[in-house]
């Protein structure tokens, strides 16, 4: 038997310096085109609703609901159907039982972490009855926007949409008792029922999010950009601005790196962000020593 030469070629592409046609080259496939479309919407969603995430401090709620969803993206795979769908289901029920359950910060994290316990059962009971390859659901962990199909882009935009339209309706009251929810309460501002609303628009972001980096990564998009941008400015249109900008920044950047590299996009993405925050951070502690420094030579 003669000997067989096994021949491995690195088919990743490889940048030149041609700016323009490394470019131009990213969109050359119909993949690239459907990450760029459902990652910019989702940066968007992403970008406007983790503003509000962060000034009611409901970080854990959005990771929460991440892992909330991934239990019904098992269920969903369980019984032959679309994994989105049973995200979403799952983490639009999950979101409005939070929201009315506990309004208020301390109990509302007691609440998230029962359901959460719950719902985390539920998703090994699915993943046990499964007995195929659950890859679709397992993608969901980590994200696959790389692999998602114009049908999804259409969902995601579908998905974004609504949560941006609710987004906008309940704009100012929801922000009135952000800042101050006793305050908001006494003026007769349905606390509650926003509590419920912005919990079902969370749920719409996380769901769409989850695509892109993964139920394990959803800080990275919906999170880290809003903390980057309330460092920068008190003043919430700005704010929301700035977010939606570096969520854009992180996505697309992320998406080229991944384009030109072997590595995951979620890694990319998270990285940037992560990056973009401690950056930051760094400078505001040496700004702070700065300004010490010469107040007390003064």
């Amino acid at each position: 038997m003669g000997d067989v030469l096994l021949v491995v070629t690195d088919t990743t592409p490889r940048l030149t310096w041609n700016l323009i046609a490394d470019v131009a080259a990213i969109f050359q496939y119909q993949f690239m085109d459907n990450a760029y479309m459902a990652g910019t919407v989702v940066a968007i969603v992403a970008g406007a609703i983790g503003y509000f995430v962060v000034l009611r401090g409901s970080a854990f709620a959005a990771h929460a609901l991440s892992h909330i969803g991934f239990a019904g993206a098992t269920g969903a795979v369980v019984l032959a159907i679309n994994p989105i769908f049973g995200l979403l289901a799952f983490t639009m029920g999950s979101g409005m039982v939070i929201g009315a359950l506990g309004s208020r910060l301390r109990s509302r994290d007691v609440t998230i972490g029962i359901v959460l316990a719950w719902t985390l059962g539920l998703g090994v009971l699915f993943i046990s009855l499964y007995t195929g390859y659950a890859q679709e659901a397992y993608a969901l962990l980590f994200g696959e926007i790389l692999g998602i199909s114009v049908q999804e882009v259409l969902i995601t935009a579908v998905v974004a949409g609504l949560a941006l339209v609710a987004l906008v309706v309940m704009y100012r009251p929801l922000l009135y008792a952000s800042v101050d929810q006793d305050l908001a309460l006494a003026k007769g501002v349905p606390t509650v029922a926003l509590s419920v609303a912005f919990m079902a628009v969370l749920a719409l972001a996380v769901t769409d999010a989850v695509q892109v980096v993964g139920v394990l990564l959803i800080f990275a998009l919906i999170v880290t950009p809003a903390a980057i941008a309330i460092r920068f400015t008190t003043r919430p249109r700005f704010a929301i601005a700035t977010a939606v900008g570096l969520s854009l920044a992180f996505t697309w950047l992320g998406l080229a790196i991944a384009y030109y590299s072997p590595h995951p996009v979620s890694f990319f993405i998270t990285s940037l962000a992560f990056g973009t925050y401690v950056a930051v951070r760094v400078v505001e502690v040496l700004h702070t020593r700065v300004s010490r420094t010469t107040s007390a030579d003064a």
